[in-house]
């Protein structure tokens, strides 16, 4: 080799590749978060919301989230001689991620201090931690919803409601009255029902301590390292639902026998899984024969939280878009400079703020739980927001993973996780027509819905023709039954639509509100991302959407 011909030493150098998110703050980054939690009556946990998001954003969570999903849980059947043992270990990860949710009061924070606002700000830190990590979420929100269950059953609620109520987590697998803080979990579906909990066969005997004892199987028991379950069974009145601990009161396991761990597309960190009782022994919740109304007072709660961990998760690829393409160059210029990406971004960034404002209001809704139009508004958005919001999320993380190009696809980084994630919402806690037909029963159960609905979107009228077009439209279909459960999905998706474009009209910049209308509600909107009206304020969204200074 001559010295005119040097040896290569190097192949490349690696320039032009995005630095991973990390060590941002969650909440200063998300303007439309900061504003609703205030808006919604969350003002005062400003400075506590601010320290919950740099918490999330640093470099040590993003690792707890990636460890808890790429560890996932082992089921430990027997012991090594042979006994028993139905348990599930999980990496160490998943516990930091449940201690967090546990010490920040997002299982039952609410009810443990019920001031104004304390739902709003319990939303608020569930979006950031959906951001980081989903798995973890489930168990939380099952324990928040069994709150207003259980403590309408005093022989339940006195030993176990201080527990519910702790700020401490508690792993340790044993008896609950030897532990410093418990989590509830729910075992509704079974395999020929899915939905249908009616056609449930797992059968409830009642014995002579007033106890009952449980036989059946569930298709589906969700977290199964929780302490005790809201199960349902069919007794001699019909179908009821049983509180039904892990443990016994003598400190005997209480024959919840698990069959296998679901193999689930995602939420890997969690175990999903298949069990059956023999004889398990459980407490009457709620009156006999009147099962379903009981598990649909839980259900209201956990439904809310799927709209907001949905919401979570769209915020999630937002940020990861936004962030990319502020780095990564493309023919000359910042992806985020090219006038089409511009578009996308834009558009998803509408996306994640209208459902923001949707979820927030929501929450607004189960803090005033003595108003008469705030819960028939809560009944009726609650479907509704979950319908719309866990319907958008898998198309606009798909649609943030495509603006990473090839790497968005790579398991290194997190849009794969994220993308497998976002269906689930949609999907548990009753399906997308289990929702619209939900909202048709809040209508037709409560006739005043729709004044109250009228009520909460009339303060927008007039500030935008295709809005007010669009609310005559809705109004005009809500007094129409003929057909009504044919038009279901459109019918909900119109109100989830009605309530988003108040929202940004009444409180939002004039840039998203009319962006946001003249592509949602004008018919001018396409069938991707990406198909906003040339006009649009592309720079003021984006900067909304994540500031320079922030």
């Amino acid at each position: 080799m001559d010295a005119q011909h040097p040896p290569l030493l190097a192949t490349h150098e690696v320039i032009n590749q995005a630095q991973a998110l990390e060590n941002y703050n969650a909440y200063s980054r998300n303007l439309p978060l900061q504003e609703a939690a205030a808006r919604e009556g969350a003002g005062w946990a400003q400075d506590w919301l601010v320290a919950r998001g740099a918490e999330v954003g640093s470099a040590a969570w993003i690792v707890h989230g990636r460890l808890a999903n790429e560890n996932p849980p082992t089921p430990r059947l027997f012991d090594r001689y042979g006994n028993r043992r139905d348990e599930v270990e999980f990496h160490p990860s998943w516990h930091e991620c449940l201690g967090w949710l546990k010490r920040h009061g997002c299982d039952t924070g609410p009810w443990a201090d019920p001031k104004p606002g304390a739902h709003v700000a319990r939303a608020a830190a569930y979006v950031m931690f959906a951001e980081i990590e989903d798995g973890s979420l489930c168990p939380t929100t099952m324990t928040y919803g069994a709150v207003p269950v259980l403590r309408h059953v005093p022989e339940i609620a006195r030993d176990w409601m201080p527990l519910m109520l702790s700020r401490e987590y508690d792993r340790r697998f044993i008896p609950a009255a030897q532990k410093r803080g418990v989590l509830i979990g729910m075992g509704l579906t079974e395999k020929q029902g899915g939905s249908d909990v009616r056609a449930n066969t797992t059968r409830a005997e009642r014995l002579s301590d007033g106890s009952w004892r449980i036989v059946g199987h569930k298709w589906f028991l969700s977290a199964p390292m929780c302490d005790a379950f809201l199960v349902t069974a069919q007794s001699p009145k019909g179908l009821s639902c049983f509180f039904v601990p892990r443990w016994t009161a003598d400190g005997r396991l209480n024959e919840i026998r698990i069959q296998r761990l679901k193999d689930k597309m995602g939420d890997c960190s969690n175990a999903g899984t298949e069990a059956e009782f023999w004889g398990s022994q459980g407490w009457l919740v709620g009156e006999e024969g009147r099962g379903i109304p009981t598990v649909l007072e839980m259900g209201v709660y956990t439904r809310l939280d799927c709209a907001i961990g949905s919401t979570g998760i769209m915020r999630a690829a937002l940020s990861q878009a936004l962030h990319h393409t502020r780095q990564r160059a493309a023919f000359g210029k910042l992806l985020r400079q090219q006038p089409l990406m511009m578009n996308v971004l834009a558009d998803m960034a509408l996306e994640t703020e209208a459902a923001t404002a949707l979820s927030m209001r929501l929450a607004r809704a189960f803090d005033a739980q003595e108003d008469e139009a705030e819960g028939l508004l809560r009944r009726l958005l609650t479907p509704v927001a979950k319908l719309w919001i866990c319907k958008r999320c898998p198309t606009l993380v798909a649609e943030a993973m495509e603006a990473h190009g090839g790497n968005g696809y790579v398991e290194e980084g997190p849009m794969p996780r994220l993308f497998r994630q976002s269906p689930l919402n949609s999907i548990w806690e009753g399906s997308g027509n289990v929702m619209c037909l939900d909202t048709l029963r809040a209508l037709s159960k409560h006739p005043k819905s729709a004044e109250v609905l009228a009520a909460e979107v009339a303060p927008a009228l007039g500030r935008n023709a295709a809005f007010d077009r669009h609310v005559a439209r809705l109004q005009k279909e809500l007094g129409d039954a003929d057909g009504i459960e044919t038009r279901a999905r459109r019918l909900t998706q119109d109100i989830a639509l009605a309530m988003q474009a108040a929202l940004l009209l009444r409180f939002a910049p004039a840039a998203v509100s009319e962006a946001f209308c003249a592509s949602r509600l004008a018919g001018d909107w396409g069938h991707v991302f990406g198909t906003l009206a040339k006009n649009t304020d592309f720079e003021t969204v984006l900067q909304r959407a994540w500031p320079d200074n922030s």
